[in-house]
């Protein structure tokens, strides 16, 4: 039987102070890892940008979106080497939800609304 696959997306924080050899280092070795251990869908770097607040006294951060296909074991072995590797400053995986799922949770909320309403009418 083949392993169910699902679709995430990881944003990636990698710091800036040791230049940009080391971030592209950084960079390519979790993009290799990605390709070796799931189907690689796009990568978007966002390059170079000012952090809301300082992380290890560092102010910029180089940011990386990847959005990538995998069975569920595959993201927790990702998050641990993101844990332990030098020059990630922060990380997140989320598993994507298809847009055909979200109006489900719209008709929820609409719903919640009807019966308050009608409750207020009583």
């Amino acid at each position: 039987m083949e392993k169910m696959k699902e679709a995430y997306e990881s944003i990636l924080i990698v710091s800036c102070k040791n230049g940009d050899e080391a971030v592209a280092e950084v960079v390519g070795k979790f993009k290799n890892m990605i390709e070796s251990g799931a189907t690689l869908d796009s990568v978007e770097e966002w390059g170079k940008r000012k952090l809301a607040y300082m992380i290890n006294k560092e102010s910029e951060g180089y940011y990386v979106l990847f959005n990538f296909t995998c069975d569920a074991a595959f993201p927790a072995e990702l998050d641990r080497v993101y844990n332990i590797t030098d020059g990630v400053l922060r990380s997140l995986i989320v598993k994507r939800v298809e847009k055909s799922e979200a109006p489900a949770a719209a008709n929820d909320n609409d719903a919640a609304e009807e019966t308050a309403d009608t409750a207020d009418a009583e």
